[in-house]
């Protein structure tokens, strides 16, 4: 029995951070119970909310993030909705692309779909100090890239030939996902820039301007208030550990140093 004073609920996952596979990062480890628990409570409303903040990172995570929400939506027939708070960004902005609408504010960082590796060059460094480096590796190409040897062109042009393949298949599923609503000037939506949500919205990237109050408002009626679920954060030594600034930065920097990143 239904009583005159509930208050209809509005589930809303919330995704969050730098995405990576690491230990209190966005990963799909750390959020899958929450979308579990997300789309368990969506069953009756049929409605599930989104709300993202994220620069981006792995492609991998991304990818299986947005994978693990299309299924369970499929599957259980929750329309999915996404708010982009200050940043949605490229991995983030995949995120995005999982649900069926995306809103967004006026000024909020939008789209970057492109895809991104970096690292340094030491071979100079280390010659001129005279430091030896002594490799062993079975297998032609197992060192790719070796910041501590001169670059190679066919390194160079393997590696581009894998973030252009990573292109494309972020444009595919921003395609497959915006569909119509996507302008016809593509070089403008899949350059590897940032924008506005304002101009974002022109572009079709978004469908308009709402924060979490508002969405859930719209969804659930004026009465409806958000049941907030968010990924649990790492316990005891590593949540230790994963507050040191420094940590974090070098586990980013290895990330982006070894895959393909969307940023």
């Amino acid at each position: 029995m239904k009583l005159p004073f509930a208050r209809p609920k509005i589930p809303v996952v919330q995704l969050r951070g730098i995405i990576a596979a690491r230990p209190g990062m966005l990963n799909l480890e750390g959020c899958a119970p929450a979308l579990a628990r997300g789309f368990a409570l969506a069953k009756k409303s049929r409605k599930l909310v989104l709300a993202i903040e994220s620069p981006g990172g792995s492609a991998t995570q991304s990818d299986l993030i947005g994978q693990r929400i299309r299924r369970k939506a499929e599957a259980e027939k929750i329309e999915v909705t996404a708010v982009i708070g200050d940043l949605g960004a490229s991995g983030g902005y995949w995120l995005a692309c999982a649900a069926d609408r995306i809103y967004a504010s006026r000024l909020s960082i939008v789209g970057s779909i492109g895809v991104v590796t970096e690292g340094f060059g030491f071979s100079e460094f280390i010659a001129r100090h005279g430091i030896e480096r002594r490799t062993l590796t079975a297998g032609a190409h197992k060192r790719r890239n070796d910041m501590f040897a001169p670059r190679q062109p066919e390194d160079t042009a393997f590696t581009q030939d894998l973030l252009d393949e990573v292109h494309e298949m972020f444009k595919d599923w921003v395609r497959a996902r915006r569909g119509a609503k996507l302008t016809q000037d593509e070089s403008q939506i899949f350059d590897g820039g940032f924008m506005l949500g304002e101009r974002a919205k022109t572009l079709g990237l978004i469908d308009g301007f709402a924060d979490v109050e508002q969405v859930v408002r719209e969804l659930g009626g004026e009465k409806a208030k958000p049941v907030w679920l968010r990924p649990r954060p790492p316990r005891g030594l590593m949540r230790l550990i994963l507050r040191n600034t420094v940590e974090a930065a070098l586990d980013v920097a290895e990330e982006r140093a070894a895959t393909p990143i969307l940023r």
